[in-house]
């Protein structure tokens, strides 16, 4: 077996998530504890740092697998969903897993696969898990898939756990109100193991510290600690309990919402300390250089300048709210919006986040979970919203750019799928 047809097996007999919503959504951890168990639970052969929450677990995950990078350390890094190509999901030291591995993988273990039906999401878990432990890393970065108590990387014994934030997303799977998905998330929080919150959630907070109360794992709220500022571009400011941490740290991660992020990896970042040396010059090397580092795109990522082009992979109503918080700071004279949403989620929320002085293109992913294009449009329209409706995700950013002039703006989101199909990423 091959890669591309190891890839076309996965996709078609075990279909993901991401592409068809919830008939490839298996609940529980049955399934990956017999696989990985059937692989002699390599789960077990490394150590591990998780990362859950709604918005920003992505970044994180990827900031602190830089760092420990720079630090010297053999980082393994598995995050979801992909934006070009599975290989995306699995990498040590920001190099994607080998074709071939996937594919002798899958080779290996299809019968049994046939045999248990783990989903999509279980069968990637549990090769980023085997390519781990075979290849011998120093530690891993795994991000949650969705929710947490029940999510397939849940068998993990970490080092710490991190979660960053909570906001409303997967409601069908998670529950219909913050607590309720707060529950969920606060599912990775383990026995006698530090748990961080990026920021402290009054509406949710109460779950969290009953939660490590049970578990007897010290809790830490890293806002209350850490101040962020973002000065402009790449620049923050960072000051630790009152005093001056960092007085210029360059992150290539842009946009404000990063500052919701940045103190919740520092404080992972500070609880590794003293058994993995992890030093200020470090974290230093690691922020400035993370997309060449692990491969990160999407996360406010500048397509161009003049106009300038930005994609950004936010696509529920807490990442939409930061982006539209963002946009609002940025000088320029019209502003262009290529804009998909799935079809499976309550749209409502944000739509009517998104500014109204905006031309849009509507458009649609080529998955089948992508909401239609016109059907986008007609609905933009309540809350006010006016455009052209362009199925085609790339004949709608390249109509885009030949109506935006030097000193305009092009915004392309909505769904990580839209971004994921711009041809220029």
């Amino acid at each position: 077996m091959n890669y591309e047809q190891a890839i076309r097996y996965i996709y078609d007999q075990l279909p993901m998530f991401q592409q068809v919503g919830w008939r490839a959504y298996k609940a529980g951890l049955d399934n990956i504890e017999a696989f990985c168990e059937h692989l002699g639970n390599p789960q077990n052969r490394f150590r591990s740092v998780h990362v859950g929450g709604t918005n920003g677990k992505g970044s994180s995950a990827h900031l602190l697998a830089a760092v420990l990078q720079a630090a010297g350390y053999r980082v393994g890094l598995f995050t979801s969903p992909h934006l070009k190509d599975f290989s995306e999901r699995i990498r040590i030291n920001g190099q994607t897993i080998e074709k071939q591995a996937v594919a002798d993988f899958v080779s290996s273990y299809q019968g049994f696969m046939s045999a248990l039906e783990p989903s999509f999401f279980e069968m990637s878990t549990a090769l980023a898990f085997a390519y781990f432990a075979e290849h011998k890393i120093d530690i891993a970065i795994v991000e949650v898939g969705m929710g947490g108590r029940l999510d397939a990387t849940n068998i993990l014994k970490p080092e710490i756990s991190l979660i960053t934030n909570i906001s409303y997303d997967h409601q069908a799977f998670l529950g219909d109100t913050l607590p309720k998905i707060a529950a969920e998330k606060a599912g990775i929080i383990k026995k006698n193991t530090p748990i961080i919150l990026s920021e402290r959630q009054e509406a949710v907070a109460e779950v969290f510290e009953k939660k490590a109360k049970e578990e007897n794992a010290a809790l830490y709220f890293a806002d209350q600690e850490f101040e962020i500022k973002h000065l402009n571009g790449k620049k923050y400011t960072v000051s630790k309990n009152g005093k001056w941490y960092f007085s210029d740290l360059t992150c290539e991660l842009q946009g404000n919402y990063q500052t919701k992020n940045i103190g919740g990896v520092l404080k992972v970042l500070e609880l590794l300390e003293p058994k993995w040396k992890v030093g200020k010059a470090h974290i230093e090397a690691g922020f400035a250089s993370i997309t060449q580092t692990t491969g990160l795109k999407g996360r406010w990522q500048i397509l161009g300048e003049k106009p300038l082009i930005v994609a950004d992979t936010a696509h529920n109503e807490g990442g939409i709210r930061w982006v539209t918080e963002q946009l609002a700071e940025i000088n320029y004279e019209n502003l262009h919006i290529v804009f998909g949403v799935v079809g499976d989620k309550d749209r409502s929320p944000i739509l009517q986040l998104l500014p109204k002085n905006a031309k849009y293109y509507f458009c649609q992913a080529q998955i089948p979970r992508a909401l239609d294009a016109k059907t986008l449009t007609e609905e933009a329209q309540v809350f006010g919203l006016q455009g052209l409706t362009i199925p085609d995700v790339n004949t709608a950013f390249q109509y885009a750019k030949t109506q935006a002039k030097p000193t305009d703006m092009i915004y392309v989101g909505g769904s990580t799928f839209v971004v994921a199909e711009i041809e220029d990423l």
